[in-house]
């Protein structure tokens, strides 16, 4: 008995510097490198979890993308993907600009703690701009498709320091599959989805190729 308690509070002890290494010590990674195959499966299977609702699994899929992208450590994935998951729902349910406005707190959040995973440290503020700004133009009729590619480079070019124009093609493929989720609506059918995940994944191949 005094072994298997023994046993149990080692391996409890074990879990909580685990849990405290993984959150409090400063881990800097090339952001540059990553799979472009598994992030745009993991973005296209997001893509339908804030579509139907799913918002444990979003978040999940958000943890599990936060690590495979930007290489976050286990733990400190969590409070990261929690900030995402917040900043998407909170945005989902506004109406006007002055509710959308509201999730661009927890976008900072989110990529103010992206920034400190990177070893090359990019504006947190206008990232956060950026990102929201395409989230609020798609709800607004009178902005052309090319203002999505636009800010979608943007985004990109802030992150990983190199000219909005070579994330053309990652934003042109971006847009095309969320012209094709807008245009399907409620009718959409596995065989969308599985375009949309193409269409992602050469997107993020596109983006991986052009930081390479």
């Amino acid at each position: 008995m005094k072994n298997i308690k023994r046993f149990s509070l080692l391996a409890f002890s074990a879990l909580l510097l685990w849990i405290a290494a993984s959150l409090l010590l400063p881990r800097h990674s090339n952001l540059r490198e990553f799979d472009p195959a598994v992030v745009g499966q993991l973005d296209a299977a997001m893509w339908r979890s804030y579509y139907e609702g799913r918002k444990l699994r979003l978040f999940l899929q958000l943890s599990r993308l936060v690590r495979r992208q930007f290489h976050a450590p286990y733990w400190r994935s969590f409070p990261i993907a929690y900030q995402a998951a917040r900043a998407a729902t909170t945005f989902q349910s506004g109406a006007n600009r002055s509710d959308y406005a509201r999730a661009l707190s927890p976008l900072e959040k989110y990529f103010g703690a992206i920034n400190r995973l990177s070893d090359r440290p990019f504006d947190v503020k206008s990232a956060a701009r950026s990102e929201l700004e395409w989230w609020i133009i798609r709800r607004e009729p009178q902005h052309a498709t090319a203002d999505w590619e636009r800010l979608l480079a943007e985004v990109a070019a802030t992150l990983y320091h190199q000219p909005a124009k070579q994330f053309a093609e990652y934003a042109r493929l971006r847009v095309e599959a969320m012209v094709l989720r807008d245009s399907k609506g409620p009718t959409i059918t596995e065989t969308d989805w599985k375009e949309i995940t193409a269409l992602l994944e050469e997107s993020w191949q596109a983006l991986w190729a052009a930081v390479q």
